[in-house]
């Protein structure tokens, strides 16, 4: 009976889903199984270089990648991935942006053992294909080396690498002012007020100094889904829910949108004299970006509440895909005591 209690009940949260919400469950279930074997992503981002927007990851064995795209963008190369692998092209283990043979005498065992691409998983779950961060460097390289040669023996680069040269050159400018750059700020200790500003940059572009006009901001079946799956009586939301819901609120929603945002909330959420809160935090949302974020990790989250079948297995998937972004280790949070969980008074 259980089982079959279990087979209607995810029949009917799939009839209550959308058709695109469906797809995208589907396709992240389908992700998941597939890249469950690879290195997992645990912080993503992006950086500028030489004019150029750079998509990378660190894995959880802090190997340093850059994603494929933008690993070829930046030599001035233009491929798609061979189609139904993900990977472009290789020749006895030779990337294709090394494969000409003008280049074989530049290229020793020890490159083409770093541009051997990575496959990992996104911190979102799906499947990602990359090159290590120091390939980019040790490639460029390469291709000046080809250009010295070339100016030396003929005079002239040939037309067709003229672009590849170009972009490796900018590279190696490029990563010459970051080193610099970096070594200064290393040396004068620079480099950690330097993180806390870029932290405080992103904390001012979702928040606001003042609170805004109280508005709906959570849609009723976020609490409905918490209900569900903690197989609690569902009677509205003018009924005071449990307090451990706020905790839940905090560890589902604000600590997962941006590292360190729930103790600026926190601090920056003004105080009555008893030293409650005088509103809600996300009324310190601001509305170009702080409203659109929080609305899009909402709609993620009911998402994926709507695909558990229990609690457990909805924290699993968020955890997976929805990371907590602070400093500090993930701890479970305390259920209510028994006999509590089960209606709210």
């Amino acid at each position: 009976m259980d089982n079959e209690a279990k087979s209607k009940g995810g029949k009917a949260r799939a009839a209550a889903m959308t058709a695109a919400e469906r797809r995208e469950v589907a396709k992240r279930a389908a992700e998941a199984r597939w890249t469950k074997h690879l290195p997992q992503a645990t912080y993503e981002g992006s950086f500028d270089l030489a004019g150029l927007e750079l998509n990378c990851a660190v894995l959880e064995d802090e190997t340093r990648i850059i994603t494929q795209a933008a690993f070829l963008r930046s030599l001035g190369r233009a491929r798609s991935p061979k189609a139904g692998t993900g990977v472009l092209t290789t020749k006895e283990d030779v990337p294709f942006f090394l494969q000409a043979e003008v280049l074989s005498p530049f290229v020793d065992d020890e490159l083409l053992e770093v541009t051997k691409a990575v496959e990992y998983r996104t911190r979102a779950g799906g499947r990602a294909f990359g090159y290590r961060a120091i390939a980019l460097k040790r490639v460029a390289e390469t291709y000046l080396r080809f250009r010295d040669y070339c100016m030396e023996e003929f005079g002239r680069v040939p037309p067709r690498y003229e672009k590849m040269v170009k972009a490796a050159d900018l590279l190696i400018r490029g990563l010459a002012e970051v080193g610099v750059i970096a070594l200064v700020d290393e040396a004068t200790g620079f480099q950690d007020v330097r993180q806390r500003l870029a932290l405080q940059k992103i904390l001012d572009e979702y928040l606001r100094e003042e609170l805004a006009a109280w508005a709906k901001r959570f849609p009723d079946d976020f609490y409905k889904e918490i209900f569900r799956l903690r197989q609690w009586e569902w009677r509205g939301r003018k009924v005071n829910p449990p307090q451990v819901v706020a905790k839940y609120t905090t560890d589902l929603v604000y600590d997962r949108l941006a590292p360190g945002i729930t103790d600026e909330l926190q601090a920056r959420m003004p105080k009555s004299p008893s030293g409650k809160n005088k509103g809600r935090l996300h009324q310190l949302f601001t509305d170009d970006v702080g409203h659109p974020a929080l609305a899009q990790h909402l709609h993620t989250v009911v998402s994926f509440m709507r695909a558990s079948n229990s609690w457990d297995d909805f924290k699993l998937l968020l955890d997976r895909a929805l990371p907590k972004k602070g400093p500090t280790l993930q701890l479970p949070l305390g259920d209510l005591p028994s006999g509590e969980n089960k209606r709210v008074n």
